[in-house]
């Protein structure tokens, strides 16, 4: 960005920054400003009976000025809210430098420069509680101009609402749209709802690879780099999901993760190519168990949010009160195609997908070609909190067979307004029938297949020293956001989401 295009305005800042340095005043001073307050505070706490708020010492951003002679207000901002300020220039220039207060605070400071303010609370005429300046200390000069929202006749201008632009500079988009910074505290509150759900159970929170030389645990195209000094292929993880079930095997109980994953596919409003996955994994139990356990997960972090189960989205409802509805995916295709699957061989499916105008890619064997179907006819219909059980096995390679059907096993998906928000089986832990599933996705990658698995034989070798009947779940934190924070787009719960290089 070296050929940064400067405005006429911002040209004004710099020549006063260059004046401000001739006057001896350092527009970025190193040195501590010692908050005692907020605005926030002062707003809702300040009494005049009580005259409390009698030294305060804030620090902000200045977001409107209206200067009137010997006397100004202006609205500075900090990271609680806005509050005015009243400037005197007797009290903040020194009595024989009269011509300071014309000179920096008239002309030389600007809005978006932050500043620090000494004072003490009053309410002014007009009834607005505000601080009265002691000292005013420039703590910051800004020298772009800020998109600041104007209000005119009941009509906004200058509004900064491109959505590009707000995602490539987010910086500004939390300065002058302030609500969008709720959108990242209920994120933090989702997450820390959940890591305390896990830690009363008294699992682990864990740390697994980043670069890892097979990329396992899903179905998807990795990223490839290249480690120098050992001379190998590294991946990006794709899931995190083959470390963690070698620490159940290592003999740790319940071990979870909330992990950076990257997979190198298309981007839209659900998908970037770096997303946050929470993955865990508990021993002695069942995909059975991990539904009743994830419906108390999302129901807690509903409430946790919303003190209700009942959370906006658009204009739907959705409620995340317990038990959600379960079905198995064959089911769901019988119910909104009218056409029972369950028995059909690969010729069959793709006649049956070519009947009901789904996409059929030559690579697809029989298990994908029944997650088409179910795609393009089911998931949309899949609003209220819902679990889909029962994947076939070419779909679900380390999840273990269905204790009552060997063509099927044992997985759901959590699908919410008709996207998928959590993944989980009862964990495969036969070491002979987990190689041959691996064999088997090689033999779809040799087809063509870019997204089909690896053979991870460290895995194969773990899982032979024995892992007792284990139960995972995965749920992406940032579609989980978006749904309790109403948000249409996953870049609107990213501070910052991937972007095409200006």
């Amino acid at each position: 960005m070296e050929n940064l295009h400067i405005s006429e305005q911002e040209q004004i800042r710099r020549d006063a920054l260059n004046e401000l340095a001739q006057l001896n005043i350092n527009p970025y001073p190193a040195r501590e400003f010692p908050v005692d307050t907020t605005a926030t505070e002062i707003l809702e706490g300040y009494d005049p009976e009580k005259e409390n708020f009698k030294h305060v010492t804030l620090a902000g951003r200045i977001m409107g000025r209206r200067i009137m002679g010997a006397a100004s207000f202006m609205v500075i901002q900090d990271h609680t809210g806005r509050i005015q300020v009243y400037v005197k220039r007797d009290e903040i220039c020194p009595q024989e430098d009269k011509t300071l207060y014309n000179t920096v605070f008239k002309r030389l400071m600007d809005i978006g420069d932050i500043v620090g303010i000494t004072g003490y609370a009053f309410i002014t005429k007009t009834g607005e509680i505000s601080v009265h300046a002691k000292e005013l200390t420039l703590l910051s000069k800004s020298l772009r101009v800020l998109p600041i929202v104007k209000e005119k006749e009941d009509r906004i201008y200058d509004a900064f609402t491109d959505p590009e632009q707000r995602y490539r500079m987010r910086y500004v988009d939390l300065i002058v749209n302030p609500h969008v910074k709720d959108t990242f505290i209920s994120r933090t509150k989702i997450v820390n709802t959940m890591r305390d759900f896990f830690n009363s159970f008294g699992y682990l929170e864990v740390e697994t690879p980043i670069l890892q030389p097979i990329p396992g645990g899903a179905n998807a195209r990795p990223f490839k780099t290249h480690h120098n000094a050992l001379d190998i292929p590294l991946y990006l993880r794709i899931a995190n999901e083959l470390y963690l079930k070698k620490l159940i095997v290592g003999g740790f109980p319940g071990v979870y993760e909330f992990s950076k994953d990257f997979r190198n596919e298309g981007m839209d409003r659900t998908h970037n190519p770096e997303f946050t996955v929470l993955e865990i994994y508990v021993a002695y139990k069942d995909y059975f168990w991990m539904m009743n356990f994830t419906e108390q997960l999302v129901e807690k972090v509903a409430l946790a949010l919303h003190r209700t189960t009942k959370v906006p989205l658009g204009d739907t409802i959705i409620d995340w009160k317990r038990p959600f509805r379960r079905i198995t995916m064959l089911d769901a295709i019988k119910e909104y195609t009218g056409v029972d699957v369950s028995d059909m061989d690969e010729e069959a499916l793709r006649s049956i997908c070519n009947k009901l105008n789904v996409y059929a890619e030559p690579a697809m064997g029989k298990g994908k070609l029944i997650d088409a179907l179910f795609g393009a006819y089911c998931e949309k219909h899949l609003i209220q909190p819902t679990f889909v059980t029962d994947y076939p096995i070419a779909t679900s390679p380390l999840s273990k067979k269905h204790r009552s059907n060997p063509n099927l096993t044992e997985r759901f998906e959590l699908f919410v307004n008709g996207k998928e928000l959590a993944n989980a089986y009862s964990e495969l832990n036969d070491p002979v029938d987990q190689l041959e599933r691996f064999r088997e996705q090689l033999k779809l990658k040799e087809k063509g297949d870019e997204e089909a698995m690896f053979i991870d034989m460290d895995f194969i070798r773990a899982l032979e020293f024995g892992m007792p009947p284990t139960s995972g779940m995965g749920i992406g934190i940032d579609r989980l956001c978006m749904l309790m924070t109403n948000s249409q787009s996953i870049q609107d719960v990213l501070f910052f989401p991937q972007m095409r290089p200006e």
